[in-house]
């Protein structure tokens, strides 16, 4: 499991996760910015994702939805806000409509995911910021820290690291 420690911090309003991964920065770099890979990681194992739009160019942005295990479809989406390849992403998530457009009574998120050389392998560290303490509860409450740490959990197989 890459997932070295997830960080909750009310007062700064971040939940930061640290992975350590057996990859180059490049080859790290292939997973968010490969649609077929990130849709093999980005939702956890019982709430796979499908990416239907995928443009990592700041402006653009990335649509998914996860699906349930009783076939439930959950919308979400990416703003790309900046992107340094393949060192650094920032992207405000959020959930969608039935239609994959932004969901206006969930709150979203900032994301920032940066990719550093560390040892033999990189170190991954996504910090995600929430707009307020009462949006920080909410998404907290719904399972995003043992969702995230499931859903990076899937790393090592998509980078064939033997179990």
């Amino acid at each position: 499991m890459p997932v070295i420690e997830i960080v909750k911090d009310p007062s700064s309003l971040t939940l930061t996760l640290t992975a350590e991964l057996p990859a180059t920065v490049e080859r790290a770099w292939q997973l968010l910015a490969d649609p077929r890979q990130l849709e093999r990681w980005w939702g956890p194992p019982t709430y796979p994702a499908t990416v239907v739009e995928h443009d990592l160019t700041p402006g653009a942005g990335v649509r998914y939805y996860m699906t349930g295990p009783e076939g439930d479809r959950h919308h979400g989406w990416w703003q790309i806000l900046s992107a340094d390849p393949p060192r650094s992403l920032e992207v405000k998530d959020g959930f969608g409509d039935a239609d994959g457009a932004p969901n206006p009574d969930m709150p979203s998120v900032i994301i920032r995911f940066t990719l550093e050389e560390a040892g033999r392998g990189t170190l991954m560290t996504t910090v995600t910021m929430f707009p307020s303490p009462e949006a920080m509860a909410q998404l907290v409450a719904m399972g995003m820290e043992d969702g995230i740490r499931a859903a990076v959990g899937q790393i090592d197989d998509l980078l064939g690291v033997p179990a």
